[in-house]
């Protein structure tokens, strides 16, 4: 069954999932650092999950603030 939410919780599990995407975003780029010079497939792949979490965090950008991004570039 689907949960029907309002749009404060909509935003604020939008909120969450960015703060929580940011946190990824950070943690796989300290693992890069670790790795890059005892392990560089290792460096390579936590540098692909850098960049994803890195696209997740401009689209829930977006959604919480549009068109801020397009506007500072």
């Amino acid at each position: 069954m689907t949960d029907v939410v309002d749009s404060d919780e909509l935003l604020r599990r939008i909120q969450r999932a960015r703060a929580c995407a940011q946190q990824e975003e950070e943690s796989w780029r300290e693992r890069v650092e670790g790795l890059r010079a005892t392990d560089p497939e290792a460096a390579r792949e936590a540098g692909v999950r850098t960049l994803a979490y890195e696209v997740v965090l401009r689209v829930l950008d977006e959604i919480l603030h549009p068109g801020e991004r397009a506007a500072q570039g």
